[in-house]
């Protein structure tokens, strides 16, 4: 593995498992999801980018075919190529955090398609100012610092096509971390805050576990066990089966 992704790897507290020596097929997979009868379907196709195989979503509104891209964090050339495949139009860049991995292509991809970047939240500003020190740092290429055209805070909502997003703060990972839950579909995208049977690293700057852990408790849980949700890194899951299961995070019943 070369030095500065191994360098990164435990910058990110990330696993092996999580670093690509190479790179999978350019056709990324797909994860069609359907929710209740009537209600408008959307699909998400994850694309992994980065040594890390970050988990960046390309998600769809079916009815007008107009999508919006999850935490681009790098490797544009490959989610040019799958939002070429679908022949979707891309309407907007989503970000849940502002590291590196998550999104160090965002203002590329916002340029390329001339669409605006929503999120994170402003506490995440620090890390997005950083941007071209720490790619340079772990040879990730060039990703640009930016200012979103839009800050996203507890409460807000974002749109794409007929589909609409509920936003959560979500802090403890990185001060300014938020989610996206689509209340019709039962879908989260919850990228560094919650994993399958993990939760995220707290020991960054301005990071903090007691927060972390609330977040996921009082934020995600009450959205529903039946929520699929999409994390950063690794297989999706459900929130039910992280509250039965997650050591770091599940209901602890009294004897």
């Amino acid at each position: 593995m070369n030095a500065k992704i191994a360098d990164f790897a435990k910058f990110r507290g990330l696993s092996s498992a999580f670093v690509a020596p190479q790179r999978r097929a350019c056709r990324p997979a797909t994860m069609d999801v359907f929710t209740r009868p009537g209600a408008a379907s959307m699909k998400v196709t994850l694309i992994q980018v980065t040594p890390f195989q970050q988990n960046c979503s390309l998600v769809v509104c079916e009815a007008t075919q107009r999508a919006a891209i999850v935490d681009p964090g790098g490797d544009v050339d490959r989610i040019f190529s799958a939002v070429q495949q679908l022949g979707v139009t891309v309407e907007k860049v989503l970000l849940t955090h502002g590291h590196l991995d998550h999104c160090g292509g965002a203002k590329s991809i916002a340029d390329h398609y001339g669409v605006k970047i929503e999120g994170p939240h402003a506490a995440d500003a620090f890390w997005i100012d950083q941007l071209p020190e720490q790619s340079k740092r772990f040879g990730f290429g060039e990703a640009e610092a930016f200012t979103p055209d839009r800050w996203l805070q507890d409460g807000d909502s974002v749109q794409f096509g007929d589909e609409t997003m509920d936003v959560y703060h979500c802090p403890g990972h990185t001060p300014g971390h938020v989610i996206f839950f689509s209340r019709a579909n039962r879908l989260a995208l919850v990228g560094d805050v919650l994993f399958a049977g993990s939760i995220g690293r707290t020991d960054f700057p301005r990071g903090n576990h007691a927060d972390l852990v609330r977040s996921v408790k009082e934020k995600l849980w009450p959205l529903g066990d039946d929520v699929t949700f999409v994390p950063g890194h690794g297989p999706t899951s459900t929130f039910g089966h992280e509250r039965g299961t997650n050591p770091h995070v599940r209901d602890v019943v009294a004897a």
